[in-house]
């Protein structure tokens, strides 16, 4: 390590550029615009929010790298980064950043040349990405290279594993609080905190999204929503959370219940439990993903609950920021990407019955072995009654 504040060896992080530069070379790119933080965090170590303004790191073929970005972000990439060429464009009325990148370009000899593009990334919007279009427009081709960064990250380093490994023990020690909390009267607002609590003492980091939290008729809700209440005597309450540690995500997903557990309650847990075992043991190493979003549909199908499942069973877990944790590729029907050692997902399997207004919900992240599937979660998978 040098004094820089990385996370990872400065070899491990040169091996990834030279492999994303022989994928590069292998589409015929001479060049990659990365958009994607994700991207940026992989390939130098640099860590910001500062995606939300236009910024971008150019990877050539040739290995050579400079990062545009604003004022606020020059300290921040050479503290956080192994990037040593760093542009910083003027805020203003009138600044042009697409007219620094193409001086930038023009610097690296990329006129007339083939540049990748990460089109789908969350730090381009819609308004940036004309601009770059049509100030690069005559310049140099561009092609959509979103894919390739992404299809590196999907494989996990020994190193990255370390980080997630610990990401679901944080995960663990946050569910063990809120089952802790949860009671009659609780405020939903104290069990969030105290979760939260628990990841950042232990190391974590904030989340790439809000945690979910819903009780009575909100825990039907598969998404963050404002507003806290207090549980009932007679209550149900839904988490979706993570442990993140170096912005690595491990989620899980749980539905306790307040008081007695109507019938059809604990009818729809455990189809819940059997189609998460089920799920994992699809998780293997050669099988396509769709087996797993099949193995899940088959379990609720079977025991009459497909009208209240989703049409995805999960995603692909790592490092991810804002606005999202869910990572590529998804886990839904006949899914051709093959499984294999490295990948982590978490399964979430999410049952809402609207007519009952009840939940059944439980989740948590794997990783993929030589062997099969490894869940990184030590917490019990039976249903949680207060």
């Amino acid at each position: 390590m040098s004094d820089k504040h990385l996370h990872f060896t400065e070899d491990e992080l040169s091996e990834r550029r030279e492999r994303a530069c022989a994928l590069m070379a292998d589409e015929g790119l001479d060049g990659l615009l990365c958009f994607r933080q994700e991207s940026m965090y992989y390939l130098t170590g640099y860590d910001t929010f500062g995606y939300v303004y236009f910024q971008c790191l150019y990877l050539g073929a040739d290995g050579r790298m400079t990062l545009l970005t604003r004022a606020p972000d020059l300290r921040q990439a050479q503290f956080t980064s192994v990037i040593d060429e760093i542009r910083v464009w003027r805020d203003g009325a009138k600044s042009r950043p697409v007219k620094a990148l193409r001086a930038i370009l023009e610097e690296h000899g990329c006129q007339g040349r083939r540049l990748g593009v990460e089109w789908e990334a969350y730090g381009l919007t819609a308004n940036n990405g004309r601009a770059l279009a049509a100030g690069l427009d005559g310049f140099c081709t561009l092609k959509d290279a979103s894919h390739v960064v992404s299809l590196l990250r999907l494989m996990k380093s020994d190193a990255e594993i370390e980080h997630i490994r610990h990401a679901a023990e944080l995960a663990d020690a946050a569910w063990d609080r809120a089952v802790e909390l949860a009671a009659p009267d609780a405020f939903e607002g104290d069990i969030l905190a105290a979760m939260h609590g628990e990841i950042f003492r232990g190391g974590g980091d904030d989340p790439a999204n809000e945690f979910i939290i819903g009780s009575g008729p909100g825990a039907l809700m598969c998404r963050y929503f404002t507003g806290r209440r207090n549980l009932d005597a007679q209550d149900q309450l839904t988490l979706e959370w993570a442990g993140t540690y170096r912005h690595y995500h491990a989620a899980m997903m749980r539905t306790l219940v307040v008081g007695e557990v109507p019938e059809r309650q604990r009818d729809l847990y455990k189809a819940a439990q059997e189609a998460l075992v089920a799920s994992e043991e699809a998780l293997k190493p050669g099988s396509p993903l769709g087996n797993v979003f099949a193995a899940h549909a088959r379990v609720l199908d079977t025991a009459g609950f497909a009208a209240h499942r989703l049409n995805a069973c999960g995603y692909s877990m790592g490092s991810t920021f804002g606005p999202n944790w869910m990572d590529w590729p998804m886990l839904y029907e006949a899914n051709p990407v093959i499984a294999a050692p490295g990948m982590v997902f978490f399964l979430h399997m999410i049952i809402f019955d609207s007519d009952a207004g009840l939940a059944a919900t439980l989740g948590r992240t794997s990783l993929v072995t030589e062997n099969g599937s490894e869940p990184l979660s030590k917490a019990s998978l039976e249903l949680v009654v207060k």
